[in-house]
């Protein structure tokens, strides 16, 4: 499974969302983590960002809204408690990455920094 966090350079929600993500992802198998930086409006439109910072998950955005449009703003996300927050929770992470992974993620198993090999999901860094 590949994973892509498109943000905008100095984006501070970036951050948020890959911390999160590290924890949903750990242990996951064949999961890689990339991280691109788009500063250019066509770009953003072209890799479907929908507002930084988006996930993809394979290439698909699990929390896009019907008619939202791409481009290179900031983005904020429905929590469950009705507020908006510029990442998605823990929660909408493991559920998303549950529906393409079912049987690689459990509600009773735990899930930390690292992974039960000891090991984190790789991360790639792609600037262009």
């Amino acid at each position: 499974m590949e994973l892509t966090v498109l943000a905008a350079p100095g984006c501070p929600n970036a951050a948020v969302l890959e911390e999160r993500l590290a924890l949903v992802a750990a242990g996951l198998p064949g999961v890689t983590v990339i991280r691109r930086f788009v500063d250019d409006e066509q770009e953003a439109v072209a890799l479907g960002m929908r507002g930084s910072p988006t996930l993809l998950i394979d290439r698909t955005d699990p929390f896009a809204v019907p008619g939202q449009s791409a481009g290179l703003t900031c983005r904020l996300y429905l929590q469950a408690d009705g507020s908006l927050r510029g990442a998605p929770s823990v929660e909408s992470l493991r559920r998303a990455l549950e529906h393409d992974a079912p049987t690689a993620i459990s509600p009773r198993r735990p899930v930390g920094l690292l992974g039960s090999a000891g090991t984190r999901p790789a991360v790639r860094q792609n600037s262009d």
